[in-house]
């Protein structure tokens, strides 16, 4: 595959695998990051370094932003050195970063000024699902704009699913974080009552897991080894999420219930 050149800010965890996908699929990606052994490895994978985001921005049909939070969203994005200011009419800007859903409104305001289209594209999944290509998409923006970027997209993530306008995929994002956080926090409180019933989670898990019981989490668990590691391996970021989820509730008047109460619990 060739045609659209990509431009990716934020490779980490998650933005290394998108680079190796693209690059696999013959997309040409430039790359811009701030440490010279970011670089050094994108440059390794395939990627074509650029000085500044606004380089970036100039040089790319599609941006791919995929950083930690809002405010490093709008420090990447917005602004006159941020990389909206500097991409060409008609090109598309992908957030993949978790936030608030007025964070992608004001990169879309933002971006209608030069004509920029903005796919708020929140994802469910981790680097094993981009290494698969099995990431999903949570899409909110414009339907021809979706079907422009999805060849692109399609190189890392299936399925792609576009729920509403921009902002959205936020808030179906946000609502999958809190309910898989209430999970988690379920699964460490069995875990917790098998071991006082005195009996082996390691034993008990698996049999819950052909239950009626099971979740994502359960499995999660499993996988790690215990529902208490996997609080502990993935504990951060679900709290990062649940607390924005905490915000955006109280922000658009939307009422959770026992969900957020159990998923704060992590």
């Amino acid at each position: 595959m060739s045609g659209p050149v990509v431009g990716i800010v934020g490779l980490g965890e998650m933005g290394m695998p998108m680079l190796r996908r693209l690059r696999a699929a013959d997309v040409p990606v430039r790359v811009f990051a701030r440490r010279p052994e970011v670089v050094e490895r994108a440059a390794e994978l395939g990627g074509d370094p650029v000085s500044s985001l606004g380089e970036l921005g100039a040089a790319s049909d599609i941006v791919i932003v995929c950083v930690y939070s809002d405010d490093q969203v709008r420090e990447v994005a917005l602004g006159h050195d941020g990389v909206i200011a500097h991409m060409r009419s008609g090109s598309v800007l992908v957030n993949h970063t978790t936030g608030r859903p007025s964070t992608g409104q004001a990169l879309a305001a933002a971006a209608a000024e030069r004509a920029v289209s903005v796919l708020d594209c929140a994802l469910s999944g981790g680097p094993p699902a981009i290494e698969q290509g099995t990431l999903t998409l949570l899409v909110g923006g414009d339907a021809a704009t979706l079907e422009r970027a999805t060849p692109v997209l399609a190189t890392y993530s299936e399925p792609i699913l576009r729920v509403g306008e921009v902002g959205d995929g936020q808030k179906v994002k946000l609502l999958n974080n809190a309910l898989f956080g209430a999970h988690v926090a379920l699964a460490a409180q069995i875990e917790r009552a098998a071991i006082g019933l005195d009996m082996d989670p390691t034993l008990v898990l698996p049999a819950l897991h052909e239950c009626s019981g099971d979740s994502y989490a359960l499995t999660a668990a499993i996988g790690t080894g215990s529902a208490a590691t996997l609080v502990e391996v993935a504990g951060r970021f679900i709290r990062k999420d649940v607390a924005v989820c905490v915000e955006v509730a109280d922000e658009l008047g939307a009422e959770l219930g026992s969900v957020l109460t159990v998923a704060q619990e992590v």
